[in-house]
This record gives C-alpha cells, sequence and structure tokens, in this order.
C-alpha cells in the first residue's frame, strides 16, 4: 500500500497549489526589495513561501504524475 499516492487531478491541483505559493513568495521579494522597512521579515517569508511552493510542485511530479 503507497500512502503517498496521488490521482492525476490531485497532482495538478497541488502543482498549481506549489505554483501559486512561489508567486506569492516572488510578490514579498518584489515589496521587500521597495519597502525600506521590515526587509528581513518579508525576504524570510519569501524564502520560506518560495522553497514551500518548490516542494510541492517536487511532491506533484513525483506522486502526483504531473509533467
Amino acid at each position: 500500500m503507497n500512502l503517498l499516492a496521488l490521482t492525476h487531478h490531485n497532482g495538478i491541483r497541488l502543482a498549481e497549489l506549489g505554483f501559486a505559493v512561489m508567486a506569492v513568495g516572488g510578490a514579498l521579494v518584489a515589496v521587500g526589495a521597495m519597502s525600506r522597512g521590515g526587509t528581513r521579515m518579508s525576504t524570510l517569508l519569501a524564502g520560506l513561501a518560495i522553497a514551500g511552493g518548490s516542494m510541492l510542485v517536487v511532491v506533484a511530479a513525483h506522486w502526483g504524475h504531473f509533467g
């Protein structure tokens, strides 16, 4: 029994969520670059969002048969 098995449809949805989270991370990088204060926090949140979104895409590609 494979506990991490995903259907093709769920893999696509997981990849879409991953790409959306990475887009939010990119927006945080842009906002952090334009603002004077709080750039460390926005950079930290952006890095975490991009890393988390990337992991969702990896899981979708490997177990969800996305791509």
